[in-house]
């Protein structure tokens, strides 16, 4: 079962990471953090369809209302009337409070709460098993994680040009015929799938984290986009299995000890990093500050 979580844990972890990257060269983190909120919503619509925790139109819907909050954040947006965080602060507070109190209103003696998107449970991922005629296939979420990671690595290698090129110089991709509103949306749709099949497991915190961090550790380490998300995916398999570590021999959250050890990295790469650190360019300043003086001083300035 350890070995379950661990691999749960990785696949999570890197699945995430890469539609992360391109959300942190486009600034669009916090809208990572509005869509894995407001999926919620998405899931509690389904299921009053439904009925069944189990359908697989639970995701479909968590899915499809991921997009609509990014579409409906981009529509406040381009008003002119809200700023980025103003359309986020409105959109993703109401869309997850409705759901919320849908749940508690109509859904209250069903296993279905807010906790279980917020914190997951990693520790019981290993329990949810997935069966075929009777043979016992391994846990849901590893499978559920591992298509999904296939789908995110699929996109990325086939758009990979054409996701660089809408990245760095939208109005460039438009006028050579490439669509930047197309691909923008088909990475949203996927960001929106991988927080819904990673919230079971690791909860969206956890998701923000994971699809932040590393890519942030990459950017701060490399100007290249492939390095970039070799870093990032080399990032988030090493904070996964030292957070797990830690985790079991602190006895504390599975998801919380990732959590603080990707922002840890994060940091370091923050302090350290060869050519962005924060003491690279402290260094840097006052080497220029004490060569001006130097300069004044030869100057007869004072």
């Amino acid at each position: 079962m350890l070995v379950e979580i661990r691999l749960i844990a990785v696949i999570v972890a890197v699945a995430c990471a890469l539609p992360g990257v391109f959300l942190v060269l486009r600034s669009l983190t916090m809208m990572s953090d509005a869509i894995t909120h407001t999926v919620l919503l998405g899931i509690v619509l389904a299921f009053f369809i439904t009925q069944d925790l189990n359908s697989p139109l639970l995701m479909i819907g968590a899915t499809l209302m991921g997009v609509a909050t990014v579409w409906l954040i981009e529509t406040l947006q381009r008003t002119k009337l809200l700023g980025n965080d103003t359309a986020i602060g409105i959109v993703f507070p109401l869309f997850f409070s409705i759901a919320i109190i849908l749940i508690t209103r109509y859904a209250g003696d069903v296993h279905l709460d807010a906790d279980s998107v917020l914190m997951g449970e990693l520790a019981f991922a290993p329990f949810r098993r997935l069966t075929l005629f009777g043979m016992d296939l391994g846990p849901k979420s590893l499978w559920t994680m591992s298509v999904i990671l296939a789908l995110n690595a699929a996109f990325i290698g086939v758009f990979y040009k054409e996701l660089k090129l809408t990245t760095f110089d939208p109005a460039f991709a438009a006028a050579v015929g490439f669509s930047p509103a197309l691909l923008h949306y088909g990475l949203m749709t996927l960001v929106s799938l991988t927080a819904v099949g990673a919230y079971d497991s690791v909860g969206s915190i956890l998701v923000v984290g994971f699809m932040v961090g590393p890519a942030l550790t990459g950017y701060l380490l490399t100007n290249r986009l492939k390095q970039m998300i070799g870093i990032a995916v080399l990032a988030a398999v090493i904070n996964s299995l030292i957070g797990i570590e830690l985790a079991f021999l602190l006895d504390t959250s599975l998801a919380g000890m990732a959590a603080v050890v990707t922002g840890v990295t994060c940091l370091l790469a923050f302090l350290f990093s060869p050519e962005k650190g924060w003491i690279k360019k402290a260094a840097l300043r006052r080497k220029q500050k004490r060569e001006f003086y130097t300069w004044l001083e030869k100057e007869g300035i004072h």
